[in-house]
């Protein structure tokens, strides 16, 4: 289903994230996973690929499986980084054929092991070119859907790292919207206020589309430490770090820790009528469903705004 369809269907959207398992026994784990969070009948699904499209064929397996195996509604992701025209064409026809609706759609990560970071870029550099090939993508009438791929990019609530003029951020992200982006996606954030500044900041800036919150529960000392890695500096609050330290060395402490934080965000968020909430979930279930089972939440289909 088109994202413009979902959310206008759902009224709040709930969805989760995947990442393409590397090894047999790693992939029948996460399947395992996604079957015991498929009931909760998440409004979509995002798959994500690995720097300089490193997980290509990966990713577009387990979302052709997902597609094919499961109920659930997948939405890839695609970057810029060292593809080309062609390249990213004969993606979205093989996305298109399999029935893929939508694609999350980003600049992406430079590889480490690229000799030359300017080798990255070919006939892409900024997500909103990417956007814009995408939406004329439907032209070619290959989607079966006439609007053709829905598509979602990301958001910074904390500013993006590598753009610290936040007008000027402001005015990257407006531009991917302006290219027919149907929907924004933030990058995880552990404080409220940032999500909810950075959404007025968005409005006064004439972006209208919706904003969907994206959470990552605390599991882990060492999960914190991937966390702030993958988002580049996620900011912890104090209130935060001064529970986890009365926790201490309680692994099982720290997770309950982490949960009931995510899960308070996400009870203040629906209360402030946010649009949806993405969970990363790094491939677990567990916490995405006592989030759920918390927040009195059945599954998607249950919360109208």
């Amino acid at each position: 289903m088109h994202i413009r369809d979902i959310i206008a269907q759902h009224g709040t959207t709930f969805s989760f994230e995947f990442f393409p398992a590397r090894i047999e026994s790693a992939s029948a784990e996460l399947f395992a996973n996604i079957r015991q969070l498929e009931p909760l009948k998440p409004s979509f699904v995002s798959v994500t690929y690995g720097a300089g499209g490193s997980t290509r064929e990966l990713t577009h397996d387990l979302v052709v499986r997902l597609k094919t195996e499961t109920t659930l509604d997948p939405m890839p992701h695609l970057t810029c980084v060292c593809h080309d025209e062609a390249q990213i064409t004969a993606i979205l026809e093989r996305y298109a054929h399999a029935g893929i609706s939508n694609i999350m759609t980003l600049r992406g990560d430079v590889p480490r092991d690229l000799a030359s970071p300017g080798d990255a870029w070919k006939d892409f550099r900024h997500a909103a070119q990417l956007v814009r090939f995408i939406r004329r993508f439907a032209d070619r009438k290959v989607h079966a859907d006439s609007r053709g791929f829905g598509i979602a990019v990301a958001g910074y609530p904390e500013g993006h790292p590598e753009t610290p003029n936040r007008m000027v951020e402001l005015d990257m992200l407006k531009a991917k919207v302006d290219e027919g982006a149907d929907c924004i996606v933030t990058q995880l954030f552990f404080d409220n206020r940032d999500f909810y500044d950075f959404r007025a900041r968005c409005e006064l800036a004439g972006i209208r589309v919706p904003i969907i919150a994206g959470i990552m529960p605390i599991t882990s000392r060492a999960g914190m430490k991937r966390m702030a890695e993958l988002a580049l500096g996620a900011r912890y609050p104090a209130p935060l770090i001064r529970a986890l330290n009365r926790a201490a060395d309680d692994e099982e402490g720290v997770k309950r820790v982490g949960i009931h934080w995510a899960t308070e965000q996400c009870r203040d968020l629906l209360d402030h009528n946010v649009a949806g909430l993405h969970f990363y979930t790094l491939n677990r279930s567990t916490a995405t469903r006592e989030i759920y089972a918390t927040l009195g939440v059945k599954d998607s289909h249950g919360l109208k705004r």
